[in-house]
This record gives C-alpha cells, sequence and structure tokens, in this order.
C-alpha cells in the first residue's frame, strides 16, 4: 500500500504543512493546483522536491476558493467542474514537464472531493473531466464498500481508478468517513496505527460500532501538517514496510 499527503498547500507568505520533511516517507504527493492553495513558485518548488525524492506527482485540484481552502462546495456546473479541473491539471502538468517529470493521477481536494463521492453527478463530471483530459490520468477517489459501483462508472470512459483510504480517520458502518463533528472522528496515535496495521494486513477496517468492513486500498492519505503528524508517517512508514 503506497502513503499518500496533499502537499504544496503554501500560498505567498503563508505557510502550511512540513512538505520538506514529509516528502522522504511518502509515495504520492498530491500538489495543489492554485485554486485552494499554492502558487506557481511554491508549484515548482514542491515539484523539485517531489523529484529529489523519487515521490510520484499528482494533480490536486479544488472548487475556486482560495479564501475558503477549497472547504466550500460550490455549486458549479458539469461544464464548470470540467474547464476547471483541465485548467488547474494543466497547469501542474506543463510545470512538471518544465522540470522533467510527468503528472500521474488527480486527486480532487476538499469539498471537491467529498462532493465527488456524495453526489454521483459530481462524480460524473470529475471522471468525464479526467477522461477527456488529452492523455490517461487514473483519478484518486475514497475506498468505500461502493468500489465496484465506481469501477463501473468508470470503466465505459477508459479510466483507471486508485482508492485511497485514510489513517487518520474513523469510519461509519457504511464505510463513509465519520464526520469530524463527531467525536473520536480523528484517531489518536495508537489506534491510528493499529487501524493502519489493520489495513494493510487484513484489508479491513473496523467501524464506529465495531463492524469490520473489507476495503481494497491501493494507497493511504496521510497528513503532515506538524510534527507530529510527519512523526505519525515515520511510523506508518515503517510499520506497512516491515522495518
Amino acid at each position: 500500500m503506497l502513503l499518500n499527503c496533499d502537499l504544496g498547500e503554501s500560498y505567498g507568505s503563508w505557510t502550511m504543512g512540513l512538505d520538506d520533511q514529509v516528502m522522504p516517507h511518502i509515495d504520492q504527493a498530491n500538489i495543489a493546483c492554485g485554486f485552494h492553495g499554492g502558487d506557481p513558485l511554491t508549484m515548482r518548488n514542491t515539484l523539485r522536491l517531489a523529484a529529489e525524492h523519487g515521490v510520484s506527482v499528482g494533480a490536486h485540484p479544488s472548487y475556486p476558493d482560495l479564501v475558503g481552502f477549497g472547504r466550500r462546495s460550490m455549486n458549479l456546473s458539469g461544464d464548470e467542474i470540467a474547464a476547471s479541473l483541465h485548467y488547474q491539471v494543466a497547469a501542474l502538468d506543463g510545470m512538471a514537464a518544465a522540470e522533467g517529470l510527468t503528472v500521474d493521477y488527480v486527486k480532487p481536494h476538499g469539498a471537491l472531493y467529498n462532493d465527488m463521492m456524495a453526489k454521483p453527478e459530481v462524480r460524473a463530471a470529475i471522471m468525464d473531466a479526467i477522461a477527456a483530459y488529452h492523455r490517461p490520468l487514473p483519478l484518486m477517489l475514497q475506498a468505500t464498500p461502493e468500489a465496484d459501483l465506481h469501477r463501473a462508472e468508470a470503466e465505459p470512459l477508459g479510466l483507471t481508478l486508485l482508492f485511497e483510504a485514510f489513517a487518520d480517520r474513523r469510519y461509519d458502518d457504511d464505510g463513509k468517513l465519520l464526520s469530524r463533528k463527531q467525536p473520536g472522528a480523528v484517531l489518536d496515535r495508537g489506534t491510528m496505527l493499529a487501524q493502519v496495521s489493520q489495513l494493510s494486513n487484513q484489508r479491513t477496517v473496523t467501524t464506529v460500532s465495531g463492524k469490520v468492513l473489507a476495503f481494497e486500498a491501493d494507497t493511504l492519505c496521510v497528513h503532515g501538517d506538524n510534527r507530529d503528524g510527519v512523526e505519525a508517517i515515520q511510523e506508518i512508514r515503517a510499520l506497512i514496510s516491515g522495518r
């Protein structure tokens, strides 16, 4: 199971995350494309950091919501979603090419990601947009018990899917992430490591009520916003690598 992390989200003089400390321990960097975080210089520096550590690059597009860090849902049409995605992915893709790199996949950010999972019409617009890009790019989305449905939606488009699980989030009985408004939605260090071990070794998660669900996850989302997060990523890397 690979490790992915949202990076390159600083903007101007405002700094988000500890990218230089996180990058050596992950496999996939989801790089912001300027609509929720990230500016041209930050994008270039993050691409170079990924190249230095041999990390795969993914585009991390969002709703056009720089003020709200992409965390606010927006009522965009399918055409607006498609154009927004192409604009952002192409920006990172072009900058990556200038550095001798390629963008390997797309993972929507924040509210756009949540809407993709909750609203079939948003998911369809995103799938159509990625499939229509000028070269094939896989789409990363949440691993849930509805994975077969999502594969069926993607197959006619020739779209490859990457399914991700979350290291530090509790799951509902329906396989969705427990709302952050609920107690216990974010796991403590010990519980998080136990969940990672279960995902890695048994391909299952235990839900908030104790139900065990089968999960097929290609990649695991981790967060490096602070020093504790970086240390947790190091522990997760050691755990799944058997070191």
